[in-house]
Formats: C-alpha cells, structure tokens, sequence
C-alpha cells in the first residue's frame, strides 16, 4: 500500500495543500490566495477563518486530485507563516480579532521604548531576537490591550494564543490540541531558546498570562488526530516547523555551515549552526531550527521583509507587468540598470540593518529611465539584500560560504539567480524540487509515522536542479556594492532628516 504525506503550507499571500509519495515526489497541488487588509498604513491583517477554510479547500482539492484514498494519507504535516499571531475564544473557537501579520509595524513604537528601557539584551539573550515588531510578543500585547474585554478574558483562561500553526492544528482537532512546536515559539520573542521554555520573565516584561500559551512540542511527533475534518478517518497530525526551518530541513542542510535562501514574499537565510545556538555578533537572529526527538538543531537566521513582495508590488501598484513571471523578460530588456537602485525598505529594514523606520527608495532615476530598468532595479534589490544577509552571516560563522541552496517562487529567474551569484562570488544551487517548504514539513511528519526511518534516507532524496557559478568580473561587482550602500545609506538618511 502506497502512503502519503499532506502537507498544509499555509503561507503569507496564500494557503497551500502538496502531497508527496513516500518518494519526496509531489503528487498533486493545490493553492488559493486570500485576502490582505491594510487598516492603517503600516498595517497588516489577515482574517483567520478565511485562512483555515482556504486551506481545507486546498487541502480537499489536492487529494482529489491525486486521486487517491484518504486511508492512503500517513500523516499532515503543517508549515506556516511564522511570527503572524491569532487570538480567539477557547470555548467559541471564534478569533477575536483579525490575525496581526508578521510585516504589520503597529507596535514599532512600542518596540522603540523597550530598546530605550534597556531591555533589549536580556530579550536577544533569551529569545535570540532582535527587539522588533516582526515578532510576536508585542503583537499579542496589543490585541490584549486594544480588543474590548480581551484582557479579562485571558486572565480567566478563556482564550488561547497561537502562531498559524497552532491554529490550523485547533481547528484540525476540533479545539482538541492547543500546541506548537519549538521553531514557532522560538519566533515569539516570549520561548526562551536555551531552556526550551516559556519564559516568566519575558511573559512578565509583556504583561502576557501564561494561560494563553501553547504547549510546546518537537518537530516531529504525532500532536493529535483529525476530527471529523476532510473525512471520518482520524489522520495523524505529525510534524509542523515554522516555513524558514522548514525549508532547511526539506533542502538537507542538516551539517553545521550548511546555508540555504528561500526567495518569496520576504527572503529568508538560515545557516544550520548545529547543536549550540550561535548568538550573532552582526545583527542576526539566533533560531531553533527543529527538534526531533530528544535532539535540537539551531540555526543563525537572516530575515529580508520585501523579496518577491517588490515584483508583486511592480504588478499590483504600477502595474508595469501583467503578471509576476513576466519581470524577467521586461528587465532584460534593459542591458543594465543604467545606475537605478532600488531599496525596497516598504516595511523597514530587514537584518542587518533593522531599521523599523526606513522607507522605500529608488536612485539614480534620469530622463532615459524605463520600465526595464525599475524591473531590473527591483530584482537586483533582492539580491543585494541577500548578500548583505550573506556578508553578515559569514562574519558571524567566521568562514566563507561554499554554496548556498536556493528555493521559492523567484528561483525560477534565470537572471535573479545569475545575478545572486555574481553578487556573492558563491555557487547558488536550485534544487529539483523547489518546494522545499512544504516537503520539509512532509518530512518531518513522515519521519514521526515511520514513514520514513532517518534523516540519512532523506538525505538522498535531494537532487539538484541547476547550479548558478559566478560570472561577473571583481571589479564590476564590486561597483555593484558600492552603489548598493550609497541607495541604503539614501534610505536610512530618509529616516532621520
């Protein structure tokens, strides 16, 4: 009998259901954007019954297309949108507000004055985090503090927290389970990463009752069963790990030193540093990757906001391309970016800089710019943050970077990844399976039903694609970087005039 995983790969823009075979091969697809509301400027929320009845609805299709027997499903494993936080009613299952998105800003004052209380350091120590709105805490406490009446409730237990993953797994289990797993709560800046706890301290600098925590689990164990969701069959739930971990685990980089860049909505970094969390002395983050069993992986992490955003952005606000696939072909158009640089800083500044405040900018413009230099301006702008993550996390891990594996919806461009190569004078690899994200939480889910048996049989599943080498002459990239600074320092110097 053939078994599949389903993997839930519910992500910023849009909820995802892949089903592999006990191959690594993907099966079926499906995918259903969902709505974006952008309150106030700087805002960012998500409804969150939208985003669970999207993802059954993917999840439904996918099977029936795979045509396959329900039975035939092993195990979900579930990967998410990380930091994005979800409070609702413990006995209703109704959220109380919308979900606050992990690109939302609200609390960046908030965020400001913690920096200036002193706070910081004790708050990187434990969590591994920078003081930012990126995460969760602050997130929380506002909801506590804004929603009408949110506050008493949680102190009489009445609500339950969750980062997206604890609340696919609340609805899956019909309000059965109310848990996370230990790359999520690292991302909470409440998780204390050496201890592997929810920290009292922490909880008491955010006024945050313990009561509307999760219990936090591995990587890769069986959480709890379907209730009468998708069919009658009660499907192990076996494996969750929020999408950047995810996608470590699912592009093998199980040594330390082993590098990998997901290029979507946002880019996102990570470096496996093993067994000892690494605490960065460049301005990235210390994360857990995943725990599978009794053994915990951590990685050094390096978080870009806008990646793909800023094509979706040229699409969706200048409309100079009709749809995402078609920046490619307008910025060859162009034989270079005739000296445009684009810092697309929409919702600040990402590692290193973590500029909460900047804003986006274009420079260089003149009378002979096009629509084909803006393309390539806004490619190039996600390479450039990327290897500014790279430089940094090289710093840190005190060697240059061998190879760095590469995954998400952008790697398809030729000429994004070329230029990414040439940029950090290292081998950039795609590899044959792309969706690296929803095939690490499949394997993680697997790995917890005995699907598969370890690691090592994982590791020969993963084939590459393409390898990019670089090209570009020293001094032509070099060029490259020193304008790039100039367009950040533009950026930055726009924050404090």
């Amino acid at each position: 009998m053939s078994r599949y995983i389903l993997s839930f790969d519910q992500g910023t823009t849009s909820s995802r259901a892949i089903l592999f075979n006990e191959q690594g091969h993907i099966m079926s697809v499906a995918q259903k954007e969902f709505t974006q509301y952008f309150p106030q400027p700087g805002w960012v929320e998500h409804d969150a019954l939208e985003i669970w009845t999207t993802q059954l609805t993917v999840a439904t299709e996918a099977v029936l297309k795979a045509g396959i027997n329900l039975q035939d499903i092993a195990g979900i494993g579930i990967t998410n949108q990380r930091e994005t936080t979800v409070l609702w009613d413990r006995h209703t299952g109704q959220p109380l507000h919308h979900a606050i998105v992990w690109q939302d800003r609200r609390t960046a004052d908030y965020c400001d004055s913690l920096r200036q209380s002193g706070a910081a350091e004790m708050i990187r120590e434990k969590t591994g985090l920078v003081t930012d709105a990126y995460f969760s805490a602050t997130k929380l406490k506002w909801l506590l503090d804004h929603v009408p009446g949110a506050r008493a409730k949680a102190q009489q237990g009445d609500l339950c927290f969750g980062t997206i993953d604890s609340w696919l797994v609340w609805k899956l289990t019909n309000g059965q389970r109310h848990v996370t797993d230990v790359s999520n709560a690292s991302r909470t800046m409440l998780f204390n990463i050496h201890t592997l706890q929810w920290d009292e301290e922490l909880l008491r600098l955010f006024d945050i009752p313990a009561s509307v925590l999760p219990e936090v689990c591995s990587s890769s164990e069986i959480y709890g069963h379907t209730q009468q969701v998708l069919a009658a069959a009660a499907i192990p739930i076996c494996g969750i790990a929020g999408d950047q971990q995810a996608a470590l685990f699912g592009q093998m980089c199980l040594q330390p030193g082993m590098v990998k860049n997901t290029y979507g909505t946002g880019c996102f970094m990570l470096m496996n540093t093993g067994s000892q969390p690494v605490l960065s002395q460049h301005n990235l983050l210390t994360t857990v990757a995943w725990k599978i069993g009794d053994e915990v992986q951590y990685a050094l992490e390096g978080s870009v906001f806008i990646g793909g955003a800023v094509v979706q952005w040229l699409r969706d606000g200048l409309h100079l391309i009709p749809n995402s696939a078609a920046v490619e072909a307008l910025s060859r158009q162009a034989a270079d970016n005739a000296g445009v640089y684009m810092v697309p800083a929409f919702t600040g500044l990402g590692a290193p800089y973590w500029n909460q405040q900047a804003r986006g900018i274009i420079v260089g413009l003149t009378r002979g710019t096009t629509d084909a230099h803006l393309a390539k301006a806004a490619l190039e702008s996600i390479a450039f943050q990327t290897m500014d993550v790279l430089t940094a996390m090289e710093a840190d891990a005190g060697m240059p970077v061998q190879e760095m594996r590469v995954d998400g919806g952008a790697t398809v461009n030729e000429y994004l990844m070329q230029f990414q190569a040439d940029l950090i004078q290292t081998r950039v690899v795609r590899p044959a399976i792309t969706e690296t994200t929803a095939l690490g939480a499949a394997y993680l889910a697997g790995l917890a039903v005995g699907v598969w048996k370890d690691t090592q049989t994982l590791a020969q599943y993963w084939q590459q694609d393409a390898a990019f080498t670089p090209t570009m002459p020293l001094a032509t990239c070099n060029e490259h970087r020193r304008q790039w600074q100039k367009a950040v320092m533009a950026a930055l110097a726009w924050t404090t005039a």
